[in-house]
């Protein structure tokens, strides 16, 4: 199949808001791809090239991008930054260079979707001495072959910005659209596949060549993970137990979601959002082999850093997840990190034993078959502490209890409950704090002057528009990034810049905008209803907590969130 299909169908999903003729776009380019391409064809569309929770990427700077169209056109580096400038945009930069191209290709041939698909994927694997070069080279030639069109989507995709607005939602209805039979129970076994093995790609092969039948035959793969159930808000014990009576409450912990496949010595951690962090928890791994009895397993569990110095095990204190953070993202000195900052797990479910899945199995009945699979670890491999009763006073005392020992509150847990994948399903109730922390994108700045001249500053702050997929505006932050760092849990203007640089979208005099990937938990004194924000409020007063890099962009806060939020705090204020 040509790559020149799939730039145009970017370039009409570009110009369409409609979700229906979004499906409808991609129907058409789906049923017409070839199967030894559908795989290639629907990542694309995602705008990668691996599955998400692979680990892999392309890992290309904006700066890196810019010699490349350079390179490629004929173009200055300064005027290619110039156009950059102008447009905050590299793909239109890319497609403009190249219609006004100064040098021709001496070799002409028409782009396929394998050849762009490989070379994006070589990008990935090039490291060590020279890797820097080999990719410009690899970028450029890639460019020098294409189309003004099809540039302008190859930038877009190495840089992970594709703009073209398609959520998995969309993909999923036109895979089932594509391939499979009308109807409300295609849609349930297609979400159930995915579910289970999250991997777009390969689902609508799968569909593509058998159907529903194939579908029904996927089964969970062990170093592959699935996606988590997630629980709701509630604002109160007593709503809760209103409408369920007796409930398994657990601590939610101030830490890091796990996903721990076992099957024999191998071990693999997936965070919430299906990153694969293994490497980074080598200490996790050890306790893991030793404390778990079961051949092949799924556990989850939240990891907590702890602070062994001050008190010694078992009764180390809970730190911030701030500390923990610090381990998540670190690709080197591991040991030195296990050293400092050490952990422990709190296990809260069991969802795969055996080649047999539990997804369907009461929580009650998990828990049991839990505390049967592991063998505890004071103070460093446990279950999650957990009482079961439907008495308010037993239940307030236990969240208490819970926020006194520094976690973030507790879970209300449906005894019957099933394992159900994805949130705002019911079954899991968080209790937290009223005035709780709002986790945000960072989605532009400022750059500083003065004494923070080189550094990121005013932070633009957006929420979740759940119905469009969109960030908006709702807050400027400068408060609460320090200057210099006086103790661990302090994040810096230069870190959070060095963390921002790669993911500039665009940039106009001081103002600049990012890709929506940096999530934050916030405080703030109070919501206000503004104009001046798309989002139609402002945070007064909001101050930097945490960086949550176990967040992504699908977890920020919504603006219906934000919403419940003010007209609670109009009715505490009567």
């Amino acid at each position: 199949m040509k790559y020149i299909e799939i730039a145009k169908t970017y370039e009409v999903l570009e110009k369409t808001s409609s979700k229906i003729a979004k499906t409808d776009i991609l129907t058409e380019l789906f049923k017409k791809t070839p199967t030894e391409d559908i795989e290639k064809v629907v990542l694309l569309i995602q705008g990668i090239v691996f599955p998400k929770y692979s680990g892999l990427e392309l890992g290309i700077a904006i700066q890196m991008m810019i010699k490349a169209i350079a390179r490629s056109t004929g173009f200055s580096v300064e005027k290619v930054e110039e156009m950059f400038k102008k447009t905050g945009d590299l793909g239109l930069v890319a497609e403009n260079c190249i219609k006004e191209k100064k040098q021709a290709s001496l070799l002409k041939k028409e782009l396929e979707v394998e050849d762009v698909f490989k070379n994006l994927q070589k990008l990935a694997y090039l490291t060590g001495e020279g890797s820097q070069d080999k990719k410009l080279n690899l970028i450029a030639e890639l460019l020098s072959f294409s189309k003004p069109q099809e540039a302008k989507y190859i930038v877009r995709t190495i840089l992970g910005d594709l703009r073209v607005g398609v959520a998995e939602g969309i993909i999923r209805d036109a895979i089932a659209k594509s391939f499979l039979p009308e109807g409300k129970e295609s849609l349930e076994i297609l979400d159930y596949a995915l579910n289970i093995y999250p991997n777009f790609g390969e689902i609508a092969k799968i569909s593509k060549e058998n159907g529903l039948k194939g579908l029904k035959q996927i089964k969970v793969k062990l170093g592959q993970p699935i996606q988590v159930m997630l629980g709701e808000k509630a604002e109160s014990i007593k709503e809760v137990i209103d409408e369920f009576g007796k409930v398994a409450a657990e601590y939610k912990y101030d830490g890091m979601r796990a996903q721990i496949h076992k099957d024999g010595e191998k071990i693999w951690i997936f965070t919430r959002r299906l990153e694969n962090v293994t490497k980074q928890f080598p200490d996790l791994v050890e306790l893991c082999k030793k404390h778990i009895k079961a051949k092949k397993c799924i556990v989850e569990g939240e990891v907590v850093a702890i602070d062994e110095k001050s008190s010694p095990l078992p009764k180390s204190s809970p730190l911030p997840f701030q500390i923990l953070s610090q381990r998540i993202q670190r690709k080197y000195d591991i040991e030195k990190m296990v050293k400092e900052i050490p952990i422990q797990i709190n296990l809260f479910d069991i969802v795969f034993l055996d080649d047999e899945m539990l997804f369907d199995k009461k929580l009650k009945e998990r828990r049991e078959i839990l505390e049967k699979t592991v063998e505890q670890k004071q103070g460093k491999f446990m279950l999650a502490k957990q009482i079961i009763t439907d008495n308010i006073k037993e239940l307030e005392k236990f969240y208490k209890e819970a926020l006194n020992a520094k976690q973030e509150g507790i879970f209300l847990k449906v005894l019957d409950s099933k394992y159900i994948f994805g949130r705002h399903v019911g079954g899991w109730y968080k209790i937290k704090p009223t005035m709780e922390t709002l986790d945000l994108a960072i989605i532009g700045a400022t750059w500083g002057t003065g004494k923070r001249a080189g550094w990121l500053g005013s932070f633009i702050l957006g929420c979740r528009d759940e119905k469009t997929g969109k960030f908006l505006e709702c807050g400027m932050l400068g408060t609460g990034v320090k200057e210099k760092k006086t103790k661990e849990t302090d994040i810096t203007f230069e870190e959070l810049t060095k963390i921002l640089k790669p993911l500039i979208i665009s940039e106009k005099g001081s103002n600049v905008r990012f890709k929506p990937k940096v999530v934050i938990s916030v405080d703030y004194q109070e919501i206000q209803v503004s104009p001046n924000y798309e989002s139609g409020f402002a945070l007064r007063f909001p101050r930097f907590v945490a960086l949550r890099q176990d967040k992504g962009p699908e977890d920020v806060d919504t603006v219906e969130r934000i919403k419940y939020l003010y007209e609670l705090q109009k009715k505490t204020k009567k």
